[in-house]
């Protein structure tokens, strides 16, 4: 199962696809004795997958039994024993994908030419992802985190390692001594080895970044290499945590270091989502409801786009207005603020998303506008 989404996964998913790509959401649970009713969940969702492509006159029987076919591969990969508060599984002719989430989604079947992404969208979104870099002499490690773990990333180069036997005796005879570890010259080339694989990481992902270690370790971190200066060309956060001893974890332990730095940022955030909407009121540049932001975010004019967590709607679509429709009415959009924030995504708008009741006042959505 994947467990985290990347910008160019996010990318693939929400290309068009032949009818039908099937999207199967449902709620999981960690523990016992809730987790008990998820196996029943899942098997009574697919069925309801199953019956909709069966009943489909726009199905034919070859992409009907493929479809069925990815599903069933994509159900032999679930794993309920690691389940966290959701699940989606995609289905469409020769390709499935099962994610996991750490936060719960409605349970729903959709069948359209396009994955139901909003989901995976506000998850990502929600857990405000972040990098933490644990550093020490002889260990470097890389770490995903969301609001509530972290995930040890073994890709590239990470996790780095190095003895801390000094390979040339010659050094320290040429200084009477051995030399403290964060002043010898092979401990600043392997953080530079680490900056440098770290560059590379926040290029293809941007997330803040926390750094944790030694006091010593991160200010020759910060001498030798650029990326806590900035110099990765993208904008990156990075914030210190001077604390030892976590470059090998255990996650539990790094996590509670992280933890109170993580939680102010994503409060943060929220704050600043709803500060730049009401900047834009004063420059009249402030759009919110279904039809004033869909209609923006068709011409590519909604630059940010903000959306309450579990804010949805079933609607018909006259032409000039939207109308709410019950699901799986004809001619329905299953969830049209989906259709918004997929849309919104392609023309290059941020979308955040907040708090259930922090856009009660504008209807659950708002949004500025590029001009």
């Amino acid at each position: 199962m994947h467990a985290a989404l990347s910008p160019a996964e996010l990318a693939k998913l929400r290309r068009q696809r032949p009818y039908p790509a099937v999207s199967v959401l449902m709620p999981t649970h960690r523990r016992e004795p809730d987790n008990a009713q998820d196996p029943v969940l899942l098997r009574n969702m697919l069925a309801e997958a199953k019956e909709r492509l069966q009943a489909d006159p726009d199905v034919s029987r070859e992409r009907r039994i493929d479809v069925i076919e990815q599903l069933d591969k994509a159900a032999s990969e679930v794993d309920l024993t690691h389940a966290e508060e959701g699940m989606v599984l995609f289905a469409a002719p020769g390709e499935h994908q099962v994610w996991s989430l750490g936060r719960t989604v409605p349970a729903r079947v959709v069948l359209s030419d396009t994955f139901l992404t909003r989901n995976l969208v506000a998850a990502h979104a929600a857990e405000h992802p972040f990098w933490v870099l644990a550093v020490s002499a002889d260990h470097v490690s890389l770490w995903s985190g969301a609001l509530d773990r972290l995930t040890e990333v073994r890709r590239g180069a990470f996790p780095l390692t190095r003895s801390l036997v000094d390979p040339d005796p010659e050094d320290q005879l040429q200084v009477g001594e051995v030399p403290s570890t964060f002043r010898d010259e092979h401990t600043r080339k392997f953080l530079r080895e680490a900056d440098t694989a770290l560059a590379t990481v926040l290029k293809a992902d941007p997330r803040p970044l926390y750094v944790v270690g030694k006091a010593a370790a991160l200010s020759l971190l910060d001498d030798a290499g650029t990326v806590m200066r900035g110099g990765t060309g993208t904008k990156v956060t990075v914030t210190q945590v001077p604390q030892a001893g976590l470059a090998a974890g255990p996650p539990e332990s790094l996590w509670q270091a992280v933890r109170p730095y993580a939680e102010k940022r994503a409060e943060a955030e929220v704050a600043d989502v709803l500060a730049e909407l009401d900047r834009a009121r004063g420059r009249r540049a402030f759009a919110a409801g279904l039809d004033e932001i869909r209609q923006n975010a068709e011409t590519g004019r909604v630059a940010l786009l903000a959306v309450e967590e579990n804010y949805r709607e079933t609607v018909r679509d006259t032409g000039g207005h939207l109308m709410p429709a019950a699901s799986g009415e004809r001619d329905a959009v299953d969830d049209i603020v989906d259709s918004i924030v997929e849309r919104s995504l392609d023309t290059g708008a941020e979308v955040r998303f907040v708090p259930d009741g922090a856009l009660a006042e504008v209807g659950g959505i708002a949004g500025t506008l590029r001009y």
